[in-house]
């Protein structure tokens, strides 16, 4: 009974509850329908089937847009008799191929970066086929629902909730209808904003839900948790990059949740080196929002600025032009967008902050990493520099051996060569060399 809804009329979500998705109303599903049917009028088809469902849905359906209301042209289920289910989209849309080519297959490679659980088939209108397997199988955590923080809300949100609400006295709606409000908690806020607790809340006038409003926005609540929020994790950032971009060295860093403006977000961050990374001017950036790739706008985001302005590359042992990648995902129940593009994060100072200390935590680990190489590399050249030698060591103390009385040395050359290469490498330890052949450089 929700799939017309889901795909067939704008705004359709649940309210008064939170909980992070790929997009605030879900518009991008309804904007892809839309476009498809102004621009070549056929409806969307839509094949669903739940895991405990015995039947397959299945729905052929417009968007009526004067009443913005689901048209049903086909509607049928049919018996299920396998375990398979999902949700088949179906849309038909008019575009320029040639301009937008480049563009939806870098799209599709970082959806694959950070979904490396989903296993993706992309055939383009040239009949090219782009595949990208599953490389991990964890999925991320889902999110929990969960109830507005008091910071969180509009004035319009907050006449909702007190329309809805059962509660029949302000100390009773404060503790049901928010996150993080105990009694005491509640009780704190009314003396603070010098309201009667036992007053109806369905009795307040405009002007003083106006003012709730304002002083629930003023008043110093506990952040909130973060349940309602997916975060993707460590291991699976870490599959992505290492799956994609093909790196000598990666790492992951996931914050812990913070808070602006009473909506919690945690940052993410995963740092890629060397390998098949191109080597760059400036570190190349991917960005996500939700799990959403950000493709356009990169420099007025707020990842870049902390990129380019605050982190300072070469006290991590980066120099320029450099083979580093760095990912930045942000996930939140209210993304702060410059604007209604949603392809660039505006630079509110909490989050400018977290993606920093995300940045400088995941960098550090990289410093360990470069230095601890250019140490092995270097401890290589000596090795080499000592093993070079051995043959000719080897050699002049076989002839300072040679007995005349038997005609021969008393040391046997291959068993004193492997012998001095084995005590090199005894005191190399982290560096063993293996045969000489690659490393001889006669000095006669």
């Amino acid at each position: 009974q929700y799939v017309p809804r889901a795909f067939g009329q704008l705004l359709f979500s649940s309210k008064y509850v939170l909980r992070q998705t790929r997009g605030t109303f879900g518009l991008g599903a309804k904007m892809a329908v839309l476009y498809g049917q102004i621009t070549t009028g056929k409806p969307v088809e839509v094949v669903s089937s739940t895991i405990n469902s015995n039947r397959i849905y299945i729905f052929r359906i417009l968007i009526d847009v004067k009443t913005n209301k689901p048209i049903i042209l086909h509607q049928e289920s049919v018996r299920k008799n396998n375990g398979w289910h999902g949700t088949i989209v179906k849309v038909t849309i008019e575009g320029d191929w040639s301009r937008a080519k480049s563009r939806i297959y870098e799209y599709i490679r970082r959806t694959a970066i950070i979904a490396p659980y989903a296993e993706i088939l992309f055939k383009d209108p040239e009949g090219n086929y782009l595949i990208f397997k599953r490389s991990i199988t964890m999925l991320p955590k889902p999110p929990r629902e969960t109830k507005y923080h008091p910071h969180g809300i509009d004035l319009e949100v907050l006449k909702s909730l007190i329309q809805e609400t059962k509660a029949t006295t302000l100390l009773e709606f404060l503790k049901t209808e928010f996150s993080g409000v105990g009694e005491a908690t509640a009780k704190a806020f009314l003396k603070f904003a010098n309201l009667p607790p036992d007053k109806n809340p369905k009795q307040l006038t405009r002007q003083e839900i106006e003012y709730l409003a304002r002083m629930l926005r003023e008043f110093k609540f506990k952040n909130p948790k973060g349940i309602h929020l997916s975060p993707l994790g460590k291991e699976i950032i870490i599959a992505g990059l290492k799956s994609i971009l093909r790196p000598e060295f990666v790492t992951a860093i996931s914050r812990k949740p913070s808070a602006y403006q009473g909506h919690a977000f945690i940052v993410e961050v995963g740092i890629a080196y060397g390998g098949a990374i191109p080597y760059s001017e400036s570190p190349i950036l991917f960005r996500f929002a939700n799990k959403i790739p950000l493709l356009y706008d990169e420099k007025s985001d707020v990842s870049w600025k902390v990129l380019t302005e605050r982190i300072n590359w070469s006290a991590y042992e980066i120099s320029f032009p450099a083979p580093l990648a760095v990912l930045v995902h942000i996930c939140s129940t209210k993304i702060p967008y410059k604007g209604a593009g949603k392809e660039s994060i505006a630079e509110v100072p909490q989050i400018e902050s977290e993606i920093e200390l995300a940045v400088r935590e995941a960098a550090r680990e990289l410093r360990s990493y470069i230095i601890r190489k250019r140490k092995e590399e270097e401890l290589a050249r000596k090795a080499v520099n000592i093993a070079k030698y051995i043959p000719d060591v080897a050699r002049s103390l076989t002839k300072l051996a040679f007995d005349p009385k038997v005609g021969k040395s008393l040391i046997d050359y291959e068993l004193l060569t492997q012998a001095l290469l084995k005590g090199l490498n005894k005191r190399l330890k982290d560096y063993i060399i293996k045969s000489l052949d690659e490393v001889v450089v006669s000095i006669e």
